[in-house]
């Protein structure tokens, strides 16, 4: 598996979120208020919104567009809405945060009869 080095631990507010663009598109590398760190698509299967500027509370992420919450440790929507973004494996190492570059779960897109459909 090929890793990439998305920075220091220390670059990302607890909790709090920064975009690591990849040949493989934009992740979202978040770091929840435990210290917990995770990588997750950084495209909302909503409405296509970035995560990575999302307010992160407790180990999920609010879309800054149309509020969708996903779970980071799934990266599926939590109900009532519907749709998943894919996760990537993190490791820190060093003080620096490692994502690798293999999904390990497949993104899915919003249904469209969610909760954040009907605010738009």
């Amino acid at each position: 598996m090929q890793w990439i080095d998305a920075g220091p631990l220390e670059a990302i507010p607890s909790p709090g979120a920064r975009r690591l663009p990849s040949a493989h598109g934009d992740i979202a590398v978040v770091r929840t208020g435990s210290g917990a760190v995770y990588a997750i698509d950084d495209r909302c299967p909503h409405k296509g919104g970035p995560l990575s500027q999302g307010m992160v509370f407790g180990e999920r992420v609010q879309c800054p567009l149309h509020g969708l919450v996903i779970d980071l440790p799934t990266g599926f929507a939590v109900g009532p809405d519907t749709g998943a973004v894919s996760t990537y494996p993190v490791r820190v190492a060093d003080g620096r945060i490692l994502v690798g570059l293999l999904p390990q779960t497949a993104s899915a897109a919003c249904g469209g009869g969610c909760a954040c459909a009907q605010a738009a």
